[in-house]
């Protein structure tokens, strides 16, 4: 697409401890720590509260209907994708990876800044939160298409007093590039293959935003616009991506077409049903 992102939210969380709402959960009280205690209810507990109140009125599709709200809430593309392992996967490559360039630095006594992550689609900020959760220090720019989405991930951050500025861009690496350069590039992209859009869950596609599932004919449409707009925002660390299992292969071949970008497939991670979901494409050094 022409452009990818119509605004930009810079979060920043100022010192250790600030507080953000872990993935596929909720607050049932007032902000606490992120450490797992009682008072957070989980995604499955919301959707089994929420069906039975829609039974209880009456309402049909009541399992249905409250999954897809609980998925909508949270930014994701279906209930299932909530999954907290594999939510957890996409996060916990950034936090590996980022927790390994900190032990190098500090074996060599070298001072570094707070890494700079920037999320592309960020739907709720859930991603974006999450990594603000599990690395404090760091400054994530969640960027969205949809002026909604930014704003539902402004009241989140808000909500949870982590400090943001929201600032309206486009998509180009030259107004991204005064936050850069980037330690790390994460992304849950449309990656559906068009022709698999029909088989999608009837009410996916009656309440969903189709752009944010469909990557065209071969699922792979934002995930070039973002692999091209990457290597003048990063450094040498890399991009994440969750992507359709046939990727992988498609994503290495294209690389390998459009040397100029030098980017390489550095792993594959599979989800937790053994599927290769997870990419971690590498910036090459010169």
């Amino acid at each position: 697409p022409r452009c990818w992102s119509r605004c930009v939210c810079g979060l920043q969380a100022p010192w250790p401890g600030g507080r953000a709402v872990p993935a596929g959960t909720f607050p049932s009280a007032q902000p606490q720590s992120c450490s797992a205690r009682p008072g957070l209810l989980t995604a499955p507990d919301v959707v089994s509260y929420w069906q039975k109140v829609f039974e209880k009125n009456g309402i049909p599709e009541a399992q249905e209907s409250s999954e897809y709200i609980v998925s909508f809430v949270l930014g994701a593309k279906t209930f299932q994708s909530l999954d907290s392992e594999k939510l957890r996967d996409l996060i916990s490559l950034v936090v590996e990876e980022s927790r390994k360039c900190e032990a190098k630095n500090s074996a060599f006594s070298v001072a570094v800044p707070p890494p700079v992550i920037l999320e592309i689609g960020c739907g709720s900020g859930a991603i974006a939160l999450s990594l603000l959760c599990k690395i404090p220090q760091s400054r994530v720019l969640a960027v969205d298409k949809e002026e909604a989405a930014v704003d539902l991930t402004r009241e989140n951050v808000h909500r949870y007093e982590h400090t943001y500025h929201l600032f309206p861009v486009n998509c180009s690496a030259k107004h991204l590039l005064p936050w850069g350069p980037m330690d790390f590039i994460v992304s849950n992209p449309p990656y559906v293959f068009h022709e698999d859009m029909a088989s999608l869950d009837a009410e996916i596609l009656r309440y969903e935003d189709l752009d944010a599932l469909d990557g065209g004919d071969d699922g792979m449409r934002v995930i070039r616009t973002i692999l091209t707009l990457a290597p003048p925002l990063l450094k040498d660390s890399g991009v994440f991506l969750e992507v359709d299992p046939r990727h992988p292969d498609m994503v290495e071949d294209w690389l390998h077409a459009h040397p100029d970008l030098l980017l390489t497939l550095r792993a594959v991670h599979k989800d937790f049903c053994g599927k290769p979901r997870f990419l971690h494409i590498q910036k090459q050094s010169r």
